[in-house]
C-alpha cells in the first residue's frame, strides 16, 4: 500500500485505522474522508481529509484520481441495530457505496478491502465453531447486504481483477471511539458504566455468547491481510476472524477483577437480542491463520484491564491496581 483511501474515517473502526495508517504510511499518503467534518478531531486535522459521499461514485472517482490512490479501504456503512430501524437506507447505502467504491477500484487498478461481519451468518448457520465456508441465511438487512457485499467482492475479483480482500469482524471493542450502533455495542457500554456508576443493565440476555476482538487486533489484522503475498490467499474476501467468544455474565466476571464491586442486571432488548440470537456462539479462524497468520494478541482479561485503564484515564476517573489478574 502507497496511497491509501480510507471511507467512512470517522467511523469506529475507520477513527483508529487511520490514524495507525498514517503512523505506518506517512501522513501525506492517507486520504481520510467521511460524510461529515468534524473539527478537532484528530482524523480531520492531523493529515489529509476530505468529505465524500460513498453515494457519489464520480467524487469518488475524482479523489483517488487527485490523490493517485493505489488502495481503497471502504468502511462506510449503516450498522446491525441501525439498519433494522432503516433497512431501506441501509441496503442503498451500504450496497450502493460498495459498488461505486468497487468500480473505482477497477478503473483505477485498487486494491480493495471492505469488511464483511457475524452479522453474514444466519440462525441455519451453525453456531458453534462455525466454519469459514457455510450456509449463510441472514434474516437482518444488515446481514444481508454483508452477505450481498462477499458475494460482489469474489465477482469483481474474478471477472475484473480487483484484488479485493475483507474479514469478516465480530463485535469491537474500542475505548477511543463510541460504538455506532451495532448488537455488540454492550461489551464497550460495559465499560464506561463500570468505571462511572459500578453498575450496568445489559440489553443482551444472560448466556448469549458472541465472537468479539479488541481493537488493536482488528486494526493489525486489516494490515497485515493487505500486506499478505496474493498467492496465499485462497479465499480472499470474508476471512473469519476471531479472539474471543463470551456472554455478558463472563465479561462481568472478568470487570470484577478489577472493580470488585461491579454489579449487572438484564433488561433485553427484543431487536439486538433477536440478532444477536441469529449468529454464531463462536468461530473458526483457520482459513485466516493459514493464508495470512492471524494472530490476536488480546484475550478477555488482557483487554478489560487495557479498558478500565485507558478509560479511566480518557474520563479522569481514578482506576488502581487490579483485584486479580
Amino acid at each position: 500500500m502507497k496511497k491509501i483511501l480510507v471511507t467512512g474515517s470517522l467511523g469506529q473502526i475507520g477513527s483508529e485505522l487511520t490514524m495507525r495508517l498514517r503512523e505506518l504510511y506517512g501522513e501525506e499518503n492517507v486520504l481520510a474522508t467521511d460524510i461529515r467534518h468534524v473539527d478537532g478531531n484528530p482524523v480531520v486535522e492531523n493529515g489529509l481529509f476530505d468529505t465524500l459521499d460513498v453515494l457519489d461514485g464520480d467524487r469518488m472517482q475524482k479523489l483517488v484520481n487527485d490523490h493517485h490512490i493505489d488502495t481503497i479501504i471502504h468502511l462506510a456503512a449503516l450498522l446491525s441495530a441501525t439498519a433494522e430501524k432503516k433497512p431501506l437506507l441501509a441496503w442503498n447505502l451500504n450496497m450502493g457505496g460498495l459498488v461505486n467504491a468497487l468500480e473505482v477500484a477497477r478503473n483505477s487498478d485498487c486494491q480493495f478491502f471492505t469488511p464483511s461481519s457475524i452479522g453474514a451468518f444466519g440462525p441455519s448457520t451453525p453456531k458453534d465453531n462455525t466454519p469459514q465456508d457455510t450456509i449463510q441465511r441472514p434474516n437482518t438487512m444488515y446481514g444481508v447486504t454483508k452477505v450481498s457485499a462477499e458475494l460482489l467482492c469474489d465477482y469483481y475479483f474474478a471477472k475484473f481483477g480487483v484484488d479485493t480482500r475483507g474479514v469478516r469482524f465480530p463485535g469491537l471493542i474500542s475505548y477511543k471511539t463510541l460504538p455506532g450502533g451495532g448488537t455488540t455495542d454492550y461489551a464497550v457500554d460495559i465499560y464506561y458504566e463500570a468505571l462511572k456508576n459500578k453498575k450496568y443493565t445489559s440489553y443482551i440476555a444472560k448466556g448469549t455468547y458472541m465472537d468479539m476482538m479488541y481493537m488493536p487486533d482488528a486494526i493489525d489484522s486489516i494490515i497485515k491481510l493487505m500486506e499478505a503475498d496474493s498467492p496465499r490467499l485462497k479465499h480472499r474476501n470474508a476471512f473469519n476472524i476471531t479472539a474471543m467468544s463470551f456472554e455478558p455474565e463472563e465479561i462481568a466476571a472478568s470487570i470484577r477483577k478489577f472493580i470488585p464491586e461491579f454489579t449487572m442486571n438484564y433488561q433485553v432488548d427484543p431487536v439486538r437480542q433477536q440478532i444477536a440470537d441469529s449468529w454464531p456462539n463462536s468461530i473458526d479462524a483457520a482459513a485466516a491463520k493459514e493464508e495470512w497468520d492471524f494472530n490476536p494478541r488480546y484475550d478477555l482479561d488482557r483487554m478489560t484491564k487495557s479498558m478500565l485503564e485507558n478509560l479511566a484515564k480518557k474520563l479522569g476517573i481514578p482506576f488502581g491496581e487490579p483485584v486479580l489478574v
